[in-house]
């Protein structure tokens, strides 16, 4: 009786286990088809392969949870496409801008890259910090009559966020229509202060790729890391900076953030309004139009724009292409900033070449940025440009989280873009391309005076062999820092 109780269960367990087995080689082999057609990273499809296979339940649910794109199916569902040329331009006619013939190609390929035409005259200020930033924007915000469009991937509700609440909720009660977005894990996750805040004050709001539930939550690591003001369709702000005392510089916050942002106006602000109504009708499913929004807009000074956008959908790496076939195409210099680098091999290929070449490339990072983990990987990663005469320099302290990149003295890129692999491939970006060699000279000479102190590869080498350990280690985690 004893023994045959033990080998009906011994029956059992192998029954069991030939199930478990077949479940989890089922699990492997359909993840692995998957992979196979949708990743176009090789890299990241071998990886995803090797560990649904070394270990199928958990590289299952990983890859379930952090691996399929659901963003390009809801995308596709809606029927969006965040550049929408037929509604960016407003009422004015698409026009071919007098482009000097060497940046012609650069104007052709961006033009096929985005869809979207290239708009002469624009007027664009440059500000510094949220000393400058915040007033500008809240008075924009007083001053609107129609519409107001929001867009912050960190809006938190204290002086400043509180500011900005009040002015929102005053233009909604004079009968100004106001749309907010916030993105779903920078402006909190699980306590979204500001969220509440804004439903409490009746102000629409949404939260960008949010949901309590896992199987809604279509990724973890994909944000909105756009930074947009729009006041009636004919005024914008966008750039680097967030909505958060921090930004205050000259009152003294405990970690100060200085940054860099632009006030436009012009053609252009339609196709930043374009960008606007696209995330929110992904977000709620409501479509916004009319001339309230997409009023007809006239010239307001020389600058020829152009909106580029980028995220894990309809618009994936458009802002790396534009970045790529600005440096194929730079004939002189390549000038940059950027608060975090951690470019893609394809990036570092083409400064390397640059600077082999002949071109003065010039690249500019914090001597210490608020994520430690991302300095680190930096260390371990820029060996190739240096070798290849790219000149990188740190900037002293405070923190600055300035975007710009400049070519030839005469073509601006500016927006919420990092040189990282999180904004080129992951987040959803909004970026500006600019024709004007008066905000060149500018972004220029404020560039140069952080040009102090230089990277080199002797002082790279004497770090001991633990530190140098820890980067490279960090450095494997470059797609999602």
């Amino acid at each position: 009786m004893e023994q045959a109780l033990l080998a009906w269960i011994a029956g059992l367990t192998a029954i069991r286990t030939e199930v478990f087995w077949l479940l989890s080689a089922s699990l492997s082999v359909g993840i692995t088809v998957h992979v196979l057609l949708r990743k176009r990273e090789v890299g990241a499809a071998i990886g995803w392969i090797g560990l649904v296979w070394l270990s199928p339940l958990l590289g299952s649910a990983l890859y379930a949870l952090l691996g399929v794109n659901r963003v390009t199916r809801r995308a596709r569902k809606l029927g969006i496409k965040p550049s929408q040329p037929a509604r960016a331009g407003g009422a004015s006619a698409p026009t071919a801008p007098d482009l000097p013939e060497r940046y012609r190609p650069l104007d052709h390929a961006v033009g096929r890259i985005t869809a979207l035409p290239l708009r002469p005259g624009n007027r664009i200020e440059t500000l510094r910090n949220g000393d400058a930033v915040y007033p500008a924007m809240l008075a924009a915000i007083a001053g609107a009559r129609r519409s107001i469009a929001l867009s912050s991937y960190i809006f938190r509700k204290d002086a400043t966020g509180r500011a900005f609440l009040d002015a929102l909720q005053a233009a909604r009660d004079r009968g100004v229509a106001v749309r907010v977005l916030v993105d779903g894990i920078g402006s909190g996750y699980f306590f979204a202060t500001i969220y509440g805040g804004l439903r409490r004050r009746g102000v629409p709001v949404g939260r960008f790729m949010h949901s309590a539930l896992p199987w809604r939550m279509p990724f973890l690591n994909l944000r909105t890391h756009k930074k947009l003001l729009i006041v009636d369709g004919t005024l914008a702000f966008t750039g680097g900076i967030n909505i958060a005392d921090e930004n205050r510089v000259a009152a003294n916050p405990p970690e100060p953030v200085r940054d860099v942002h632009f006030q436009i106006e012009g053609p252009v602000v339609g196709q930043l309004t374009a960008a606007f109504a696209s995330d929110w009708a992904f977000v709620t499913d409501e479509e916004i139009e009319g001339p309230d929004w997409f009023p007809a807009l006239e010239h307001r000074g020389e600058s020829r724009a152009r909106v580029v956008t980028s995220g894990p959908d309809a618009d994936l790496r458009k802002i790396e292409l534009v970045v790529l076939e600005a440096i194929s195409c730079a004939t002189r210099s390549i000038r940059l900033m950027t608060p975090y680098f951690l470019p893609s091999e394809v990036l570092v290929s083409a400064l390397s070449l640059a600077a082999l070449r002949g071109l003065t490339v010039d690249v500019i990072i914090p001597m210490a940025s608020d994520h430690a983990i991302v300095d680190w990987a930096t260390r371990a990663h820029v060996d190739p440009l240096l070798r290849s005469d790219v000149r990188i320099w740190l900037d002293d302290p405070p923190f600055d989280h300035a975007k710009l990149l400049v070519v030839d003295d005469a073509w601006c890129f500016i927006g919420s873009a990092n040189w990282d692999t999180r904004s080129f491939r992951l987040n959803f970006e909004l970026n500006v391309e600019v024709y004007d060699t008066d905000l060149a000279r500018r972004l220029d000479a404020f560039m140069r005076e952080k040009m102090n102190l230089r990277l080199t590869p002797e002082a790279l080498s004497r770090r001991g062999l633990p530190v140098r350990l820890r980067d490279a280690g960090v450095r494997l985690l470059l797609p999602y820092l």
